[in-house]
């Protein structure tokens, strides 16, 4: 009887304990015995507040900078462009009279002639008349001297377009021939034959057209945004693809109107083609370069443009800090801008990343 009343006290003090811990571990948990919410419970503390720092765009990665250089250099441009004759090199072989070709000596088109080479041989009823007047001139001036007479009709000769060594001829061989030979002007190249052997042709028509090439033009397109500096340019130098030989050219005329179509103005560039190596039609590039100025260069991509103003980031007196300021460049070649105001020679200013940089200054409200 004893031992089991000392068994359960023994049981009834290991329950009260049990149950007195769980009741414990509970309101440490932030409940009591009975479910309750805890009374005292840890709030987290606020962030005390600092004072605002001046808002500028500090660098959060790695970037690159460079500093404004100062170079003499000058202005470099590429444009285009196409080979033509030029104007003052054609000549059209057209009679001043009506006949018949006899004999076509120029009978290929494109051929080559020197200048005094003979074309063709015509029958011309005006020009044998001429002749014929001229002669009968010589003979009636040795009898009675009538040198005005004999002046005027050499001179309708002349007029006519025969050449000077025809008229000898009738002085020296006491004969007029029949026919006429029309000899070329200038040495050249044909680009146009509009006669054949056998057929007749009339007053005014072109038969020939002579055209030199050793002296062309090179008519380059301009964007209307190249207009102003056209007149800085003064060296051209011209390069034609399959011919290695670089051509030096001089600027001869802007032309006075644009193509309204392409919103493109035309350079005329005079070259010297001895060799006869550029031909008309032939595509070219034209580098142009202006005199050698002292200028403060950046490179392009340290620039960067929001609403039609140009921007750079500017290195401040703290480290990794840069803010925005306001430049005024314009292109020099594909990789430098020139600084015209907003920067000095020896600036900081950052050179990658400028998107990121744009980003953090409307954050921080510095446009």
């Amino acid at each position: 009887m004893t031992k089991a009343i000392t068994y359960l006290t023994l049981c009834t003090f290991l329950l009260t304990f049990s149950f007195a811990k769980e009741s414990t571990m509970k309101c440490q948990a932030g409940k009591c015995s009975s479910g309750a919410t805890a009374t005292t419970k840890k709030i987290p503390q606020k962030p005390i507040k600092t004072k605002k720092q001046r808002a500028t765009v500090k660098q959060l990665f790695n970037v690159t900078t460079t500093t404004v250089q100062e170079r003499i250099t000058s202005k470099k441009q590429v444009n285009y462009g196409y080979i033509v004759a030029d104007d003052a090199a054609k000549v059209d072989v057209v009679p001043w009279y009506s006949g018949f070709v006899i004999t076509l000596y120029a009978n290929r088109l494109y051929g080559k002639v020197k200048k005094g080479d003979a074309l063709a041989k015509v029958y011309a009823p005006e020009v044998y008349k001429a002749k014929q007047d001229y002669l009968n001139s010589i003979h009636y001036n040795q009898k009675s001297s009538m040198p005005a007479m004999l002046e005027s009709a050499k001179l309708k000769l002349k007029l006519l377009g025969v050449h000077e060594k025809e008229i000898r001829a009738i002085e020296t061989e006491d004969y007029a021939d029949y026919y006429t030979t029309i000899y070329a002007p200038i040495s050249g190249w044909i680009f146009e034959k509009n006669i054949q052997e056998g057929a007749s042709f009339d007053t005014k028509k072109r038969l020939f057209e002579i055209v030199n090439l050793t002296k062309v033009w090179m008519e380059t397109k301009l964007f209307q945004n190249e207009l102003e500096n056209i007149k800085n340019l003064t060296t051209f130098q011209v390069k034609v693809k399959g011919i290695h030989k670089v051509y030096e050219a001089n600027k001869t005329l802007l032309y006075p109107m644009l193509n309204s179509k392409e919103s493109t103005a035309t350079l005329r560039l005079s070259i010297d083609n001895t060799d006869e190596l550029l031909k008309p039609g032939m595509y070219a590039k034209v580098y142009a370069t202006s005199n050698k100025t002292k200028k403060r260069l950046i490179p392009r991509t340290a620039a960067i443009r929001k609403n039609g103003t140009w921007y750079a980031f500017l290195a401040t007196e703290f480290q990794g800090e840069y803010e925005p300021i306001e430049i005024t460049v314009q292109p020099l070649d594909n990789i430098y801008f020139e600084v015209l105001s907003g920067l000095r020679k020896g600036d900081t200013i950052v050179t990658n990343a400028l998107f990121m940089m744009d980003s953090d200054a409307q954050l921080n409200a510095l446009y």
